[in-house]
């Protein structure tokens, strides 16, 4: 069985994009399509959080790599009160010491695998 296999990703093309920047010995944890303007991926390996961004002028895209050692928290976004649901939403918010990128995944249980993978390497 491939690694491939074990990874749960959205798109193939996402997937491979990241699997071409990985660096000697990391491992792929997950990617995941957004919705929304600007972010159009995240992917999650044992290193780093990788974005693609589309919200430059020009149709240029940035594929931003943020070292979970340079993230200060994760957030869960929501727009009303939760009502005892933690993850309601399918929004997080990475926090660095310089910047808050935001997230929207297609659907709750990916921003909960997101947001728990961030919060295990965060120390």
């Amino acid at each position: 069985m491939s690694r491939q296999a074990t990874v749960p990703f959205d798109r193939q093309d996402q997937f491979d994009q990241i699997r071409s920047g990985l660096l000697d010995g990391e491992q792929i944890i997950a990617v995941y399509d957004a919705v929304g303007v600007g972010t159009g991926f995240i992917g999650l390996t044992d290193r780093r959080v990788i974005l693609q961004d589309k919200s430059f002028v020009g149709k240029r895209v940035a594929i931003t790599s943020i070292p979970y050692s340079k993230i200060t928290s994760v957030s869960v976004l929501s727009n009303k009160s939760w009502a005892g649901q933690f993850f309601s939403s399918g929004s997080i918010a990475l926090h660095t010491s310089g910047q808050t990128y935001e997230v929207e995944m297609r659907g709750n249980q990916k921003a909960q695998h997101v947001h728990n993978v961030i919060l295990y390497y965060l120390h």
